[in-house]
């Protein structure tokens, strides 16, 4: 959850799974005319060479060969030749794939992690399955249904097949409480679980309303809508969107929500194919902040839904951008569902900013991995820490409405640009950072203060009582523990950034979103940026 510390480690790590995470992006829910002629291709029904090459292999070959097996790796290494965002979805993956966007699933209700080879409840939903029946943050789940599920073996791929599952079915748990001897037994029904895709819309300063989205899922305007009303509430006529690390998602909910913030007959995107008609998305003046001031944040890691939002404020001259140049994907996905309950998601037309903008930028089919080092490129570059490492050709200028120059051809390019912030980072906080170990401590700080520390409902009140607390002094000396020596001189250095981020994940142990991202943002260099210019805005 770190995003301040953007070391080599962690950007080679990241890229590789967010270019995984992107090529899972729904941009439209819609479903191809040519559906069935693709489904016969891959169900063994066309007649093409492949399906005859199986079917030579399946009754002429010396050794027995597992044609299904054989047929899915086909399969995926055909889809793999083409872009980076089409991807072949195994039957068994899907459900898990689509609940990521889908706004919820079916479940037990609880936030885990895995901490000593078991699995540790982190925080419990309120009103869901099991908050009703009695699970408290902090209990570690040692027995499934009657079964021992601790060891090596469990990840969270294992354990959320087993916590979820359909809607009313039951769930035996054992679980082991501090301060509680024996094993205590529950039995949960499981209930529809929400997914939120609006982590936190907060006041962040009096008139100035913060929301914080993390991806486009299906339920997201709503979420929005929801934010904006009970900002607005409190007194909010300026906003800052937070789309950054924000991968993308649905396109329609991305059109909605920039939307709110147009006049009328403003042109939004505009995608078209080869066989996808030219598709033009254009505001109705209706939006519930049309002349509010806006402001809107981006990282590398802001993608595709990201970039029609904040590529629809910029070309129309709505609001400004601050952050750093988005990720680049500008491709149109549709998901076509085969008779085996697989799918294919296929990139079927390119977007477009309001001023002609392709935001895709460059890739050679069937190489996806040179495409996703692409991250760690411009971070080698020196892309992260100054704007003028960044060269674009005069052929890729276009202009926004008002006249000003904007570029195309590989992401958004802020407004303002926002280098990192280095300033504390040390070989020191690298190594805790890198292996987890700043949020280990904090969950088990929490986990051995948990009494006296819900007795604070605020995460102004919470910080405070943490401030007068030794906990730099202990986590030293659990670092210690796990292999890590102290370093005084690195520790000086980061003192500050170290009790932050372990302020901060207590309190979200404690008081969730709602308490992390005020804490964690207090010093954030880009939201601080974003409130000195829309203070100055009218």
């Amino acid at each position: 959850m770190n995003k301040k510390n953007l070391v080599l480690v962690l950007i080679v790590f990241t890229a590789v799974i967010f270019g995984l995470i992107l090529g899972n992006l729904l941009a439209n829910r819609a479903h191809l005319r040519s559906k069935s002629k693709i489904s016969n291709i891959f169900s063994g029904r066309g007649d093409n060479k492949v399906d005859e090459l199986l079917s030579l292999i399946n009754s002429q070959y010396v050794d027995t060969v597992d044609v299904n097996e054989l047929t899915e790796e086909v399969v995926a290494d055909l889809i793999s030749k083409l872009d980076p965002h089409s991807v072949y979805i195994p039957a068994s993956d899907l459900e898990t794939v689509n609940s990521e966007l889908e706004g919820s699933f079916n479940g037990i209700g609880v936030q885990f992690n895995i901490q000593n080879d078991t699995i540790t409840i982190v925080s419990v939903i309120s009103g869901g399955p099991s908050e009703k029946v009695g699970l408290l943050a902090g209990d570690r789940i040692v027995q499934v249904n009657d079964s021992n599920f601790t060891g090596k073996k469990i990840n969270n791929e294992r354990v959320m097949k087993k916590l979820r599952g359909p809607a009313k079915s039951k769930v035996k748990l054992a679980v082991k409480r501090n301060g509680t001897k024996e094993l205590l037994k529950y039995t949960v029904t499981r209930g529809e679980i929400p997914v939120n895709s609006v982590d936190i819309a907060y006041m962040i300063e009096p008139g100035v309303g913060f929301i914080k989205v993390s991806k486009f899922a299906a339920t997201t305007y709503s979420e929005f809508l929801n934010g904006i009303a009970d900002l607005r509430a409190k007194g909010a006529k300026k906003y800052i969107i937070d789309l950054r690390e924000n991968s993308g998602g649905f396109m329609d909910q991305a059109i909605q929500m920039v939307n709110e913030f147009l006049p009328q007959n403003q042109m939004i995107v505009y995608s078209e194919g080869k066989s996808y008609p030219r598709y033009e998305a254009k505001s109705d003046g209706k939006g519930s902040c049309i002349g509010l001031p806006v402001v809107v944040l981006i990282d590398e890691f802001s993608a595709s839904a990201s970039e029609i939002f904040s590529g629809a404020i910029q070309d129309n001259d709505r609001g400004i951008i601050i952050g750093r140049r988005s990720f680049g994907k500008g491709l149109v996905q549709q998901q076509m569902d085969m008779k085996d309950g697989s799918a294919v998601r296929l990139t079927v037309a390119r977007y477009f900013t309001p001023s002609g903008r392709s935001i895709q930028k460059p890739y050679i089919k069937g190489d996806a991995e040179k495409y996703e080092s692409d991250i760690l490129n411009r971070y080698l570059h020196g892309e992260f820490d100054s704007k003028d490492s960044i060269h674009i050709a005069d052929s890729l200028k276009y202009k926004t409405l008002k006249g000003r120059i904007v570029y195309g051809g590989g992401g958004i390019m802020p407004d303002i640009f926002v280098s990192r912030d280095t300033s504390e980072y040390s070989t020191y906080l690298n190594k805790v950072v890198n292996y987890g170990y700043l949020y280990q401590f904090a969950f088990q700080y929490t986990d051995n203060n948990r009494k006296k520390l819900n007795t604070f409902k605020s995460w102004q009140q919470l910080s405070e009582y943490l401030k007068n607390q030794a906990v730099l002094d202990e986590f030293v000396k659990f670092a210690a523990k796990k292999g890590v020596a102290p370093n005084n001189k690195d520790i000086n250095i980061s003192r500050g950034l170290i009790n932050s981020q372990l302020q901060s994940y207590i309190v979200r142990n404690i008081l969730g979103d709602t308490g992390f991202y005020p804490l964690f943002y207090r010093n954030d260099k880009t939201v601080l940026k974003a409130l000195e210019v829309i203070k100055k805005q009218k």
